[in-house]
């Protein structure tokens, strides 16, 4: 008689809840169709591919209705000891799923005049976006390392890829930076949950907590260095200081809209990593891991915000460069709350890492927008007197300066920063919370002066610049969006109070 491994191989039968994946699978979904659609389309219709991943982008919005409304959804049990679930859908995997997917769709509507302006392949160039959001929707709703891993990856791959398929010399260079540094990273990472799995005896992030906690004295070395090496990984892709090197050299090599994904996606995917690695897996090493996110959160946000100011008004890129500088130092920001997390011991102050990540997706996204309307050189001077050539971009783009900045009528940006400063009160960081108050201040300056030459005098007389329908279309979904958060920023701030896992 053959002797089967398991003693019932009828538990390991069980159904797939496929509402709970249906985000980031309708995503999946779209990119295939995309790519197969490509091979059939004519030239002159390529662009409907455009608007063919808009339409998934949509559709996976939308799953995210009826998981919100219902109870926490889980799928891919395991019924062994100590089992758990390798999917679940909680209020904390919608919320990064409504920042990755809506992300995608931003970035698709600035995208659609980019790909026929600077005669990227439209079909890969969509199935790669697709791919990436997929990867990234998948990402916060991951309860193992294994999962967590590749979906970390699988948002990552199709990046280094977009980046490179600007075809004038800049995008290949940096391309090849961000592919070599993520690499590095993700090795590290991957010897780090080697060294957490030998010691812990599983990969699920719940059973980890439980095998860190009772592990034997002899692994005790191998499991605190394994913590520390996945969280470098996951450091890197949150362009967390001194993992920040790639961040300004991809941003400018990148297609513009790319560099507004990489902005807000890529990292929102690295943060709920993070998130979930440090809270959920090493909770027990939890005072450790939150001081080391703390002095990490400081650095970041201070080398960002010191670099923001120093770009000059006449340097080429300048515009997107200060932009990558401002996201590291808002990337500070939003570690913080990870930290409080650590050192009070609990994941409630997740909730304002969360609000300030839906907040600054909008808003950063909105900017990049405004950049690629005005194109040229990206010098800063370029935006000299945009307020006389057009009216409403510039009101859109000093609107999105001053969410950023927390200044009125940006409203939600003051208050997103309120909601992180008292996490770090909270839990007791009051050194952590004086850091980010002068850095606010700091990041006055440059985003205030570039506010300014919005409606400073023009050097001369220029005609308005035709803006295409989808760009305008984004703009305006982000301006709206920015503005009802605004009056009403109890629709994200509510996730603060609430319970997230």
């Amino acid at each position: 008689m053959t002797q089967l491994a398991v003693a019932d191989p009828g538990t390991l039968v069980q159904s797939v809840d496929w509402t709970a994946i249906a985000p980031p699978l309708i995503a999946a979904l779209a990119a295939l169709a995309v790519l197969v659609t490509d091979l059939f389309l004519p030239e002159a219709r390529k662009r409907l591919l455009g608007w063919l991943s808009a339409a998934g982008l949509l559709a996976a919005l939308v799953m995210l209705i009826p998981l919100a409304l219902g109870d926490t959804r889980s799928t891919f049990c395991f019924r062994s000891p100590g089992g758990g679930c390798s999917y679940t859908a909680d209020p904390f995997a919608l919320a990064f799923q409504l920042l990755a997917l809506g992300g995608a769709l931003l970035t698709v509507l600035l995208s659609l005049h980019t790909v026929d302006e600077e005669k990227l392949p439209g079909g890969e160039y969509w199935f790669l976006l697709l791919s990436s959001a997929c990867g990234a929707a998948l990402l916060p709703a991951s309860r193992d390392l294994a999962t967590l891993v590749i979906a970390l990856e699988v948002a990552t791959l199709p990046a280094f890829a977009l980046v490179a398929l600007r075809r004038d010399g800049r995008g290949a260079e940096s391309a090849l930076k961000f592919f070599l540094s993520s690499v590095t990273a993700t090795a590290v990472m991957l010897l780090g949950v080697s060294f957490v799995y030998a010691a812990a005896g599983t990969i699920q992030l719940q059973g980890i907590a439980d095998g860190l906690a009772h592990a034997p004295g002899q692994l005790k070395p191998l499991a605190e260095a394994g913590a520390v090496l996945t969280l470098v990984g996951f450091a890197f892709k949150t362009a967390a200081v001194p993992f920040h090197f790639w961040v300004p050299d991809t941003y400018v090599g990148a297609p513009l809209p790319v560099a507004g994904y990489l902005s807000v996606v890529g990292k929102a995917a690295g943060l709920s990593g993070l998130a979930l690695v440090t809270t959920l897996a090493f909770r027990p090493y939890g005072h450790t891991w939150g001081l080391v996110l703390a002095v990490l959160a400081a650095l970041t946000m201070t080398v960002g915000n010191a670099a923001a100011l120093r770009q000059r008004t006449d340097t080429p890129y300048g515009a997107v460069r200060l932009l990558a500088w401002s996201s590291i130092g808002q990337a500070g920001y939003l570690l913080v709350p990870l930290a409080a997390a650590g050192c009070a011991g609990s994941a409630q102050p997740l909730g304002a890492t969360v609000a300030y990540a839906l907040i600054y997706g909008l808003v950063n996204l909105g900017a990049f927008g405004a950049v690629a309307l005005v194109g040229g050189s990206g010098r800063l001077d370029a935006f000299r007197g945009l307020a006389a050539r057009n009216r409403w971009a510039a009101f859109a783009l000093a609107f999105f300066l001053l969410c950023l900045a927390g200044l009125p009528p940006g409203v939600v940006g003051l208050f997103g920063k309120v909601v992180v400063f008292r996490a770090a009160v909270d839990a007791g960081l009051g050194w952590l919370a004086v850091v980010m108050a002068v850095n606010v201040v700091v990041a006055l300056a440059y985003y205030l002066k570039w506010t300014a030459l919005l409606f400073a005098p023009a050097p001369e007389a220029a005609g308005p610049r035709r803006v295409p329908a989808p760009l305008t279309a984004a703009l305006g979904l982000a301006a709206c969006g920015a503005a009802v958060l605004s009056v009403a920023p109890q629709l994200v701030l509510r996730v603060v109070s609430g319970s997230l896992f």
